[in-house]
């Protein structure tokens, strides 16, 4: 069993000076097969206090084939431990799709994608970053457009250099949007008072909770898959709320077990 680091120390390691990018915890993806049994270790180094986010295998995080991934990461070494990490393009590529997927509410993130940008090695392969799938690549290149107009990332010497300059226009203002309030509690799912579920039996306060859960632009664009151009966002923002509720009514036979 052997996980991959993302984030966190595989990139900080990539900042100019040490201690510039803090972490909480350790992204560790594994084999969906292994899941149980990483499981199973870390619940025996609880006494530790080890902070682990464990994934299954990068469902929410790429795309791409599992066994490719590992066949392009690379180990490193962490004092004498070596450790496994992505390869430059897969680690750049999954931090602009998580950045995204979480409404770039954290600007931490968007540092990330800058460093991972400004030094990525001299045979960095973009046609690998970027993909074969053109809305997952533009979803990549305005991400790299993003730590380019607020954080003055260099693009100049990238394929990507026009795209990244040219980004629609709300997406800026939705991003320093949620710069407001940079604060995980402020952030779904953290902000929600209660699960939905709990308004079935006590219906008191749904609108509010409704409200809550719309969400901003970002969010509901690369839930539903969507393109960042310059259309309206309300529909992808509809589109999204929609979705949710099919899903919360797939699993309310369960959840009414409960």
């Amino acid at each position: 069993m052997e996980p991959i680091l993302v984030k966190g120390w595989a990139i900080a390691r990539h900042y100019p000076e040490p201690g510039l990018r803090p972490y909480g915890d350790l992204d560790l993806c594994v084999r969906p097969g292994q899941y149980v049994r990483a499981q199973e270790v870390l619940r025996g180094l609880e006494e530790e206090h080890v902070p682990v986010d464990l994934h299954a295998g990068f469902t929410n995080l790429d795309e791409r084939d599992l066994d490719d991934l590992y066949a392009h990461s690379e180990l490193v070494k962490l004092g004498d431990v070596p450790v496994r990490v992505l390869g430059p393009e897969d680690h750049l590529r999954v931090l602009c799709v998580h950045l995204l997927r979480h409404g770039a509410w954290r600007p931490l993130w968007l540092c990330d994608i800058a460093a991972a940008v400004e030094f990525r090695p001299a045979d960095f392969d973009w046609d690998r970053c970027l993909g074969s799938k053109r809305r997952l690549a533009d979803w990549v290149v305005c991400s790299i457009g993003l730590a380019h107009e607020l954080l003055g990332s260099r693009v100049d010497e990238t394929p990507v250099a026009e795209r990244a300059r040219h980004l629609p226009r709300w997406l800026v203002p939705n991003v320093l949007g949620q710069w407001n309030t940079p604060f995980p509690t402020c952030q779904a799912p953290m902000r929600y008072p209660e699960p939905m579920a709990t308004y079935l039996r006590r219906p008191a306060g749904v609108l509010q909770a409704l409200r809550m859960r719309w969400p901003n632009a970002i969010e509901a664009t690369i839930g539903v898959k969507g393109p960042l151009n310059g259309l309206p966002r309300l529909p992808f923002r509809l589109a999204y709320c929609l979705l949710r509720t099919v899903r919360f009514v797939g699993r309310l036979p369960r959840l009414l077990q409960k």
